[in-house]
């Protein structure tokens, strides 16, 4: 008698050519289950291109594999499936399946789900290593024990020793790890000039097809569809590397830190969504970047800092995420509780970095890191707002959002959340550094350079406060010694006015 069909499922962010749940079936007998669930859309208050490119991509992606003669099990909206545990087990039921295979998901809340579905089910689940990444879950574990703090810097060090990448004879090539103080230029007043546009993918017939599913099933989510140009397939992955490889890669160092008023994309790469949905390859990226540097083509620095962001941060957070899940996500290590204002919703707020960085968040489901970090989420960090809800939109709102990648990075480098783990000071700043990197105060209604009075910036006050609500807490850290002996510097009396204008600014968000 013949051993049962299994089940090979296929997640949204699972499309890569290798999917090791796909190398462990066979062909001649196993089905492949995709599903397209109102749930997974709506855990969180998801933008519409997000949902738009999961689905954009799993429907090409079924395409392929009909054409490589797997059988497959496609469960799209409109069957109505409330939830991934309740459509695998319709599927389980459905194939009188005898397992299930899948590579590890990027969320600690689907694994669960999936292991009560088939334990409920009584059907072996076989969770599989995912080689997509440079370490495993194990391997990065391995490195963390003992140590007393994770140190970004020396995992990244390690990674370039291990994988030797821009590595000379045991050496850093060009002598140095980091060449990050080079990749902090601002525009200057003269701005970006012209910048090559990223390459855009007009809708095919199966884009459009998911488009118009997501404007019927989510016309209240927030966002707009009207700019969805997202690469959908391997190769068009490909074909955004070599883009950027080409035309953006030798200034994105120098300029990566930068903003500017009406640019969303400037010089960055746009591959964090494909990467985050396996259609690219880190490595390949990697390697892109790699060959630039030997053919002159970009410069040390640049190449540094983009393979810093794959090889390093990307491994990092994913490490940290699996190493402290589930706990993780309910840290508050600041006591935040103030609820997100309306404008994270409509971008309708008379602070212009904040509308700039958001609106174009809600027009294109991308904002770069340094708006998502020193704009939005040094706003929501000295505002005080709730890490819970702060991480739920930016899981559901930027089109890159895995919650692998997403919780260490907001919870952790935005907020400063998660007691310390990922980020050893609080990136907290005053409208100084916006003014610094940014074109955003010109033409503002708020004075960038005043911290008192009705049309001083809210970064201002906001940041002076934050130090003082929490003095004692950063006291001991001699990353933050200049800004508390700022602190100190402030008249008492101005600190009063500065403590009312915080407390009132925080009480009038709605």
């Amino acid at each position: 008698m013949s051993a049962k069909r299994r089940i090979v499922l296929v997640l949204g962010d699972q499309l890569g050519s290798t999917n090791p749940a796909l190398e462990a079936a066979d062909k001649s007998q196993d089905i492949v289950l995709m599903v397209e669930t109102r749930g997974e859309a709506a855990h969180v208050p998801s933008h519409k291109q997000r949902i738009a490119l999961f689905i954009a991509a799993m429907r090409h992606s079924a395409r392929c594999f009909r054409r490589s003669g797997w059988a497959l099990d496609y469960v799209d909206l409109d069957a109505g499936c409330s939830s991934l545990g309740e459509a695998l087990m319709a599927a389980i039921e459905r194939h009188d399946a005898g397992g299930v295979f899948v590579a590890e998901p990027g969320e600690w809340r689907v694994e669960a789900a999936l292991r009560q579905t088939c334990a409920e089910a009584r059907v072996e689940l076989i969770v599989l290593d995912d080689p997509h990444f440079y370490l495993s879950r194990g391997e990065f574990s391995e490195w963390a024990d003992g140590r007393r703090t994770l140190v970004m810097e020396q995992f990244y060090r390690a990674m370039r020793k291990r994988f030797d990448v821009l590595m000379e004879n045991g050496d850093p090539v060009g002598g140095r790890w980091n060449f990050d103080r080079a990749n902090r230029g601002a525009f200057g007043k003269g701005g970006p000039g012209r910048i090559p546009d990223p390459l855009r993918f007009e809708p095919d017939e199966l884009t459009s097809g998911a488009l118009e599913a997501v404007s019927r099933h989510f016309p209240d989510h927030p966002g707009s569809l009207r700019t969805f140009a997202w690469p959908v397939t391997g190769e068009q992955a490909r074909l955004a590397l070599e883009d950027f490889v080409s035309h953006r890669l030798a200034r994105f160092g120098q300029r990566q830190d930068a903003m500017w008023s009406g640019e969303p994309f400037l010089y960055h790469s746009l591959l964090s969504a494909v990467m985050n949905l396996r259609l690219l390859d880190p490595r390949e990226c990697v390697q892109s970047a790699l060959t630039a540097l030997r053919n002159g083509a970009a410069p040390l620095a640049a190449v540094e800092g983009f393979i810093r962001q794959i090889l390093g941060w990307r491994e990092f957070v994913r490490g940290v995420y699996w190493l402290l899940m589930p706990g993780y996500a309910e840290r508050n290590g600041l006591q935040a509780d103030q609820s997100l204002p309306s404008f994270f919703w409509d971008g309708k707020t008379e602070m212009n970095c904040l509308s700039q960085a958001i609106g174009q968040t809600l027009e294109y489901g991308y904002a770069h890191h340094i708006q998502r970090l020193m704009i939005i989420g040094n706003f929501a960090l000295l505002t005080g707002l709730d890490p819970r809800k702060v991480c739920d939109w930016y899981l559901g709102i930027y089109v890159d959002a895995v919650e692998w990648v997403e919780l260490p990075n907001t919870l952790g480098m935005a907020l400063h959340a998660d007691h310390g783990v990922v980020g050893t000071k609080p990136y907290a700043a005053s409208a100084n550094y916006i003014r610094r990197m940014s074109n955003y105060c010109t033409g503002c209604r708020y004075r960038s350079d005043r911290r008192s009075g009705s049309d001083a910036c809210p970064f201002n006050f906001l940041y002076w406060d934050f130090l003082d609500r929490h003095r004692e807490r950063f006291d001991g850290n001699h990353r933050m010694m200049l800004a508390l002996k700022n602190l100190e510097r402030i008249p008492e009396t101005e600190m009063v006015a500065l403590r009312d204008s915080a407390a009132r600014f925080r009480t009038a968000l709605k």
